[in-house]
C-alpha cells in the first residue's frame, strides 16, 4: 500500500482545514471484504515525537481519537476512492505539526506506531496569525 496524504497548510486558529490520504496498489477499498483495513493519523510537532490523533476501522463505522482532539477532528473514508480524510475544526496552534496517515491490517483499532505498517509521508499544517 502507498499513502499520499495533502492538504497542510497555514491557518488561523479557530479555523478549519481538511487532510486527505490517497491510497493505491493493495488499498483499503471496501470492496476488498476479506482485509481488514485501519487508517489511522499521526502528528509530529517540532521537538516531539510522533503522536496519535485518531483512527478508524475501513468501514467507518469505528473511530478513536485522542483526548486533545476529540470534538474537533473527525476522520472519514471514501472507500469507492480509497481515500481517507482528517477533517480539522476549531484548530489551535498547538494542532501545529505535521501529520501523517498511516494504515495497519487488521480488523482492531490500532493507536501504537508499531502498529501501523504503511505510511504516508507528512504534510505541514501550521495554525498561527
Amino acid at each position: 500500500v502507498q499513502l499520499q496524504a495533502s492538504g497542510g497548510g497555514l491557518v488561523q486558529p479557530g479555523g478549519s482545514l481538511k487532510l486527505s490520504c490517497a491510497s493505491s496498489g493493495q488499498s483499503f477499498s471496501i470492496s476488498n471484504w476479506a482485509v481488514g483495513w485501519a487508517v489511522g493519523w499521526f502528528r509530529q510537532a517540532p521537538g516531539k515525537e510522533r503522536e496519535f490523533v485518531g483512527v478508524t476501522s475501513r468501514s467507518g463505522t469505528s473511530t478513536y481519537y485522542a483526548d486533545s482532539v476529540k470534538g474537533r477532528f473527525t476522520i472519514s473514508l471514501d472507500n469507492a476512492k480509497s481515500t481517507a480524510f482528517l477533517q480539522m475544526n476549531s484548530l489551535k496552534p498547538e494542532d501545529t505539526a505535521i501529520y501523517y496517515c498511516a494504515a495497519a491490517r487488521t480488523f482492531a483499532l490500532p493507536i501504537r506506531r508499531s502498529d501501523f505498517s504503511y505510511w504516508g509521508q507528512g504534510t505541514l499544517v501550521t495554525v498561527s496569525s
